[in-house]
């Protein structure tokens, strides 16, 4: 069931996606060459309990993962697309890191992600980056009162078929509110015209994940790690939004 939240709701959602964001632009600055996830676990956390918010990934345990979500933040590197675990790996020059973070606060939740490179950057990796941020961006501008949700995804599907990236539309966008999973789902790909209207009140996470090569993806044996197939990089990218009259307002700007 799909739930519009009001203009005082929506304020509230933007406390806690100034809050998420302020947490990104911190881990933003503390990734280094030599710097482990645990590390950035460990420091977003701090600001959780320091905020008074409250983590919604730390002890998630959805059925496809195969124990209960161990850490406050999705640290994915490299050919890892989604839901990476933060662990004892070191990053190292050149790393490609996708961190995706959500979080409550005073009783509403926000999300988004961020990729970058840490060290040395490669035109490569930064040219797969610069197209999702920019199919966000496309997905952001098509959430418009009147339009369908397949207007949005279309929009996402064409910046990165047009780039030649892989897209898988298994995981992709979701309402946000009360809870970190609302409905409605919004997929990456889509034909433009269809699904359900887009109405003032709406408030959901677009996010983009493209690979640099195939479509496919595989599984980690803990269940929730999400990597490309054939082991190409790949990058995330995420803000919370909500529809309104006046159209599009990101609530998790930095």
């Amino acid at each position: 069931m799909v739930e519009l939240k009001s203009r005082e709701e929506i304020e509230l959602i933007r406390e806690a996606g100034r809050f998420i964001a302020s947490v990104l632009t911190s881990l933003r600055g503390k990734a280094a060459v030599g710097v482990s996830l645990l590390d950035l676990d460990a420091h977003a956390h701090a600001m959780i309990d320091a905020a008074g918010a409250r983590s919604v990934y730390l002890g998630y345990h959805p059925s496809f993962g195969a124990m209960p979500y161990p850490g406050v933040l999705c640290t994915s590197v490299n050919d890892a697309a989604l839901h990476g675990l933060p662990s004892a790996h070191v990053l190292a020059d050149g790393d490609l890191l996708s961190i995706d973070f959500a979080a409550e606060l005073g009783g509403w939740v926000a999300d988004s992600a961020v990729s970058f490179q840490v060290g040395t950057p490669d035109p490569e990796s930064q040219r797969l980056i610069e197209v999702t941020e920019r199919a966000l961006a496309a997905g952001i501008a098509a959430a418009r009162p009147g339009a369908k949700m397949g207007d949005i995804s279309a929009a996402i599907g064409r910046v990165g078929r047009d780039a030649g990236l892989g897209i898988n539309a298994d995981f992709g966008g979701h309402g946000v509110g009360r809870t970190m999973h609302e409905d409605p789902h919004v997929p990456n790909l889509g034909r433009a015209g269809r699904g359900m209207v887009l109405r003032p009140g709406l408030v959901i996470a677009i996010e983009p994940w493209f690979m640099a090569g195939g479509d496919g993806y595989v599984i980690d044996s803990d269940g929730w790690t999400i990597r490309s197939a054939d082991h190409s990089r790949a990058a995330h990218a995420e803000h919370t939004i909500a529809v309104t009259a006046d159209g599009p307002v990101i609530l998790t700007r930095p």
